[in-house]
């Protein structure tokens, strides 16, 4: 009976999970929490919250992923490290950490917060940035291809000289991001 009844709990804790993962946070224009919707019904004028990770080495490379192209926003775009939305019941650096682990498998990381700006236009949202500095091979990401497509090293200068040449391959906040942390 004992068994029974702990798998009718974890299977309640899992549609529950998942429910939430359904809704995430809207806030107002001073980033406070409001309500919460369904991420698939959002209507546009809402404004949500992302949480990103911007990854450097110590030769001062920056590492970038690729998005999935199943991904219903930018797909096959080139962004920041690992970004997510955070969902109800989460906060910046609880969503941070748990994408970073679920989208390239880094765990046990400690990124310090960085800053925190309003996005506005085809989606409206805060993003708070979180920076780390780490040094690994590309080889040691475990990469979630629901999510992410690949990952990739790039020196500021190759980052630069792509964004100048192939601006469609990258979001389009990109160029802001590298100028503000590089």
């Amino acid at each position: 009976m004992i068994p029974v009844l702990v798998a009718r709990a974890k299977s309640i804790k899992n549609v529950v999970e998942n429910n939430m993962k359904d809704k995430i946070i809207i806030v107002d224009e001073r980033d406070n929490e409001i309500d919460c919707k369904d991420r698939k019904t959002l209507p546009e004028e809402c404004i949500y919250r992302v949480s990103a990770l911007w990854i450097k080495n110590n030769k001062g490379e920056i590492l970038l992923a690729k998005r999935a192209l199943s991904k219903s926003h930018s797909p096959g775009k080139w962004g920041p490290a690992v970004a997510g939305t955070v969902d109800e019941g989460e906060n910046y650096r609880v969503n941070i950490l748990k994408e970073a682990k679920e989208e390239i498998g880094l765990e046990n990381v400690d990124p310090r917060i960085g800053p925190k700006e309003r996005v506005s236009g085809r989606y409206n949202y805060f993003v708070q940035w979180y920076l780390l500095t780490i040094d690994k091979p590309l080889s040691e990401f475990a990469i979630n291809h629901k999510e992410v497509d690949e990952v990739k090293w790039f020196s500021k200068d190759e980052l630069l000289g792509e964004l100048e040449d192939n601006p469609d391959n990258f979001l389009r906040t990109m160029e802001r991001w590298v100028e503000l942390f590089c």
